[in-house]
């Protein structure tokens, strides 16, 4: 018989030190469930997750490529972290409940530099996206900046912009949008340069970005 998978905490009172996302309550929660997709962000970094039960979980760009070497969709998790203001969760820990590894937000190695703002877009994409809102992407505060549509496509936006759209960034909305952003093989992500429903597009700026 395989081994049974070892036991993951009931708790997030065993959370490693550190401290609470800005914006977040600061009171620890936790979650379990199965992993259905990973979610990525504009760049392509894998920076979040959905569960089977429709939790949102976010977690830094840095953790990705050690995520999606751990776990799989499938793959039955328990997350360990802080709910924010709009609902989902900032992952501090990640736990495979197959195998009972776990995977810790940590900070990256001394003397890693990040990607200058500069190049940060050097390989984005134009890329459009139609479809249905699944989940609204929220601020750790609370305010909508995005979406994610029934097949994980993710459209980000301003705040501002956002709120712009109050019918639209709705669960159940029907959205297209435009921009300019990443499709990897863990999903599509795009910065949204306009946005609407489909076949009225609004152009959110007086001027294009510049070019990738």
């Amino acid at each position: 018989m395989p081994p049974a998978p070892a036991p993951a905490p009931d708790t997030a009172a065993a959370l490693p030190p550190g401290p609470a996302p800005l914006g977040a309550d600061g009171v620890p929660a936790t979650a379990q469930g199965t992993v259905a997709r990973f979610l990525v962000n504009p760049d392509g970094d894998v920076d979040g997750l959905l569960t089977s039960d429709g939790t949102l979980v976010h977690f830094p760009p840095h953790m990705g490529t050690q995520l999606t070497s751990a776990v799989r969709p499938g793959d039955s998790v328990q997350i360990s972290g802080w709910r924010d203001a709009g609902g989902a969760l900032a992952a501090q820990r990640i736990t495979d409940l197959r195998n009972g590894q776990q995977l810790v937000d940590q900070p990256p190695l001394p003397g890693t530099q990040p990607l200058p703002p500069d190049l940060r877009g050097a390989a984005l994409s134009r890329l459009s996206a139609q479809g249905e809102v699944a989940h609204v992407t929220t601020t750790p505060r609370g305010e909508p900046d995005g979406v994610i549509l029934a097949d994980g496509t993710v459209i980000r936006m301003t705040p501002p912009v956002a709120q712009q759209f109050p019918a639209l960034v709705q669960t159940g909305a029907k959205v297209s949008a435009q921009g300019y952003g990443t499709r990897t093989r863990y999903g599509t992500a795009l910065q949204a340069t306009a946005f609407g429903p489909p076949g009225n597009l609004t152009k959110l700026y007086d001027r294009a970005p510049p070019a990738p």
